[in-house]
């Protein structure tokens, strides 16, 4: 049954636009109508940075669907006078700027409360420092250095009050006294990763009990750096967090005092939480490692759904020809096959791993007379590039085939990929591999090289191949999102979609294949728990080299190669995503989730 809840507070990074994963999770849930039945008012809180024109610009923007209904700052008040002169008075004692509006979410506005807190005055910032660390035992001293910690500390007091000010009950007081809740309304609030978790803890601290508290585990972040950071990388931490486990052994007993990463100490006052939600099946075992606390904690599953297109053949057809041309213009030649890897370029999206398994497909598809592209979609500038840069770099050298280190092109992680696909493409006789770093997928972002009426859902639509073999992936949105058009997805074992994919297709998976890099082989040692924790890249990259090849030879064999076949996958694809839609997240998880929340209220 649907729970009715009265108010929904979302304390996210996210909540004046889309960032990353988790804005998308919020554009798709916000605007679910099951959702807007359930709840009758949502609110958003976070940070925003007034004078930053970036910032500005893609707040502001229209497709973001901004209503400003105050901002002392550009001279707007459009509501009540009594809750405009709470909001002014938040501002003058804790010397912050305040955005108050609604945002669009599909058919639906929701309310947004953004704060910056950038000239915050230091007393309110170190009194609050000082009950963290009372009330959770997070020694803020530890974290000052760290520009996100010091601006999520400091969102949250001033964001609570202005909370307070529009759901609570009674007269507005002066700040630093906060309006009351109202014992008439169930008021859950969600912080949606480490970024809303003081904003949570000072609800917790200013008003016991008064809130439902949830915590929205996009990711387990103490995990993320223990992985990305190890040589290992999932094939040494996710054999070493199931033997540790099966000895009743927890993160810090295996692998050492986590204690001067902040995400981690603020994650472990998280225990204290009401609830728990999980992207994905491994995302609840990383939880249930970080202490016992969180191992008797209630948790729920809730997966990131997939969107649900109804894509024909003839749509497909056309996508992949406008790639196959674009491909053609850039290489000189037209590939039997597209395939795709869009993600952003960190370590956790194993990026190398592509390339092993393109290594092992290229003589298989050159004994066919096939050939293949590989476009790598993937930045390390969350904005990419300007576009007139683009156009000069273009022209001079022949971007994005060809890229220089020297003049704003290529970037940090970027320079080591281009380095290992040159060498590649150097020496492969039916495949190519080409990055794009670039934000957007279209003409006036890529070039002149790239067909005019090209969009991003001709890369969605028209790839063969979705490469997603993750060494850290909580769930992973960008990898099944071709499923629908009937591509086949090729996927690592650690990442969080596969529990969904695995429970909706029922065992059968015809569209994807998932690469198992955790598993090891007789020559690898792992008798215990310290042979697994001795596991390095010589292991690694041994266990990588076999599960490319398995791959390779799945995907040769898999590729659709006559209308019957890629119809049939179409058809597999789009019933799998039906039974994976975002619709059936909100009905049939999150929701639930929060009922369980609920409950004891």
């Amino acid at each position: 049954m649907t729970p009715q809840l009265d108010v929904i507070v979302h304390a996210t990074h996210e909540a004046g636009f889309k960032v990353g994963g988790i804005g998308a999770v919020l554009n798709h849930v916000l605007a679910d109508p099951e959702y807007r039945r359930a709840v009758r008012r949502t609110l958003l809180v976070g940070p925003f940075d007034a004078h930053d024109p970036a910032e500005r610009e893609r707040l502001f923007a229209p497709q973001n669907g901004l209503r400003v209904r105050y901002s002392a700052l550009h001279g707007i008040v459009e509501v009540e006078e009594m809750l405009a002169r709470a909001f002014e008075r938040i501002e003058l004692y804790y010397h912050v700027h305040l955005l108050y509006g609604t945002r669009r979410f599909g058919s639906h506005e929701h309310e947004v409360i953004l704060v910056d807190p950038r000239e915050m005055v230091p007393n309110a910032v170190e009194r609050f420092k000082y009950h963290l660390w009372e009330h959770f035992g997070v020694e803020s001293d530890r974290y000052e250095h760290d520009p996100d910690y010091e601006r999520h500390v400091r969102v949250a007091e001033p964001a609570l009050l202005a909370v307070q000010a529009l759901v609570g009950a009674g007269e507005h007081p002066r700040p630093p006294a906060a309006r009351a809740p109202d014992p008439a309304k169930h008021v859950v609030l969600i912080a949606h990763e480490w970024l809303g978790l003081p904003t949570v803890f000072c609800a917790m601290m200013r008003f016991p009990g008064a809130y439902r508290t949830a915590f929205y585990a996009h990711e387990v972040a103490t995990v993320r750096r223990l992985v990305e950071h190890h040589p290992g990388h999932d094939t040494r931490f996710y054999n070493a967090m199931r033997r540790a486990r099966a000895r009743g052994l927890y993160v810090e007993d295996v692998f050492g005092d986590q204690g001067d990463f902040f995400k981690h100490a603020l994650l472990k006052a998280a225990g204290a939480l009401d609830l728990f939600l999980a992207v994905g099946d491994l995302v609840l075992d990383e939880l249930r490692f970080l202490s016992p606390v969180f191992a008797r904690r209630p948790m729920c599953l809730v997966y990131n759904g997939v969107p649900d297109e109804a894509v024909d053949i003839a749509q497909k057809q056309a996508s992949k020809a406008r790639l196959q041309q674009y491909a053609e213009n850039l290489l000189g030649f037209r590939p039997t096959w597209i395939f795709s890897h869009v993600a952003r370029l960190v370590p956790s999206k194993g990026l190398w791993r592509d390339v092993n398994v393109m290594a092992r497909l290229d003589p298989l598809l050159a004994e066919r007379g096939e050939s293949a592209v590989l476009f790598t979609l993937s930045s390390a500038l969350p904005a990419g590039r300007r576009a007139d840069d683009v156009l000069r770099w273009e022209a001079e050298y022949g971007w994005p085939v060809n890229h220089r280190a020297d003049n704003g092109d290529l970037l940090g992680p970027e320079i080591a990929y281009y380095r290992m696909i040159q060498q590649y493409n150097h020496t492969a006789k039916a495949t190519r591999i080409v990055l794009v770093n670039q934000f957007g997928w279209s003409a006036d972002r890529c070039g002149r090289r790239m067909p005019a009426e090209m969009r991003f859902e001709d890369l969605r639509w028209g790839t063969d191949v979705e490469f997603g073999q993750s060494v850290y992936e909580p769930f992973g949105i960008a990898q099944v999102e071709p499923l629908g058009a009937g591509a086949l997805c090729c996927l690592s074992s650690v990442c969080g979609c596969v529990g969904f994919v695995e429970q909706a297709g029922g065992g059968a998976l015809p569209n994807v294949l998932v690469a198992d890099y955790v598993t090891l082989p007789p020559e690898v040692p792992a008798q215990s728990l310290s042979d697994v924790l001795a596991i390095g890249q010589a292991e690694r990259e041994l266990v990588e080299a076999m599960t490319a090849q398995a791959v390779a030879a799945q995907l040769i064999s898999r590729l659709p190669r006559d209308t019957q076949a890629l119809t049939r996958l179409l058809a597999d694809g789009q019933a799998l995503v039906r039974r994976m839609s975002w619709a059936v997240v909100v009905r049939e998880q999150f929701l639930p989730a929060l009922a369980e929340a609920l409950r004891g209220t």
